[in-house]
């Protein structure tokens, strides 16, 4: 082999990690509303994520354009950000849709649509998500009236399934009807309400013809899931410098395959769950939401098991694995676990 193309691949395999096929979603709720501290995101931090992504020179793209390109296995450039929005509060239009419009940023707004036909104050209307149109908003499909969608104990399997695809399909027709027969479409996205599901509700919305949206934080790449694609949440705890910086800097972990995707906890508590890498990576580090280290044990060279040391109470809970990459990357992969009585 020439010493020349020793150097090619020793350069290749240095650099591959910033040039990884991936990419960052981001996801919001609320802007400068300080009463809603879990969803809000100060104005002065959205203007600082806005300004440094300009500043540096990232793509920002529809979510829609990012998910093309990996469904087409279409390689993304590096750097490649989307901004999603969920709910279609009003702050939105009247705080971040002037800061994203100076910027000329594509963004996508996740509507449920029976909130924008209450006329409440607290959300923007139909004529306002228009004028967003014109000025780089998509939009997305957050069902009907953001009701959960995990089964109920009063329902059948049937009754289930029916509630579920008029909750989609119903909102689907209503974002045609007020923003146009290509909103929402090619590809459809639908995010997940609360960012709750199961695996059945995953291979519901894809046989509907649907990319499902979590709300579960972790980079995207080639091998994203695309029933389930990953956002990082930005709030007002997460959405310092330091910690927006960061998230910009991670990249989706090397896994084989783990040994459930399944969120919905029916029986162990805390669950196990097994990750397999493609290869070995050093100074693993396993969380729970809090931010609490939790151990894990190694089966093999490339393989863990990661639990707990407690319990999960009802509600959401998320074991998160991080790992350091080359040039002051991140590896990053978290699993969504929901506990239901």
């Amino acid at each position: 082999m020439s010493s020349k193309k020793i150097i090619y691949l020793l350069l290749f395999f240095l650099i591959s990690p910033i040039f990884a096929n991936s990419a960052i979603v981001f996801m919001y709720h609320r802007f400068g509303e300080s009463k809603y501290p879990s969803t809000n995101i100060t104005l002065e931090q959205f203007q600082y994520q806005l300004d440094y992504l300009e500043e540096h020179d990232y793509n920002v793209w529809h979510l829609s354009k990012i998910l093309s390109h990996i469904k087409e296995k279409k390689t993304l450039p590096p750097k490649t950000v989307a901004l999603t929005i969920d709910d279609a509060y009003m702050s939105t239009y009247i705080n971040a849709y002037p800061m994203l419009k100076s910027k000329r940023f594509p963004f996508t707004v996740v509507v449920s649509t029976n909130q924008v036909d209450s006329d409440s104050k607290n959300y923007m209307s139909w004529d306002q998500l228009r004028t967003m149109k014109k000025d780089g908003a998509e939009f997305a499909n957050h069902s009907r009236s953001h009701d959960f969608l995990l089964t109920k104990s009063n329902e059948t399997e049937a009754q289930w399934r029916k509630r579920i695809t008029a909750e989609i399909t119903n909102a689907q027709l209503r974002l045609h009807e007020e923003l146009g027969s290509d909103a929402n479409e090619n590809p459809r996205l639908f995010s997940y309400p609360f960012g709750e599901y199961d695996m059945k509700t995953a291979d519901l919305i894809k046989e509907l013809g649907y990319i499902g949206i979590t709300q579960t934080s972790g980079p995207i790449g080639e091998n994203s899931d695309l029933r389930a694609v990953t956002r990082f949440p930005m709030a007002e705890a997460f959405a310092n410098p330091n910690s927006f910086i960061s998230k910009l800097n991670t990249l989706p972990m090397p896994i084989e395959s783990v040994s459930q995707n399944e969120p919905y906890i029916k029986e162990q508590n805390p669950p196990k769950l097994r990750i397999k890498l493609k290869e070995p990576l050093e100074n693993i580090g396993c969380y729970i939401s809090n931010g609490d280290a939790i151990e894990f044990k190694w089966i093999s060279k490339t393989e863990i098991e990661v639990c707990a040391n407690e319990p999960f109470k009802q509600g959401r809970e998320k074991y998160t694995c991080t790992a350091p990459s080359k040039n002051g990357k991140w590896y990053w992969y978290s699993h969504l676990w929901i506990v239901k009585k």
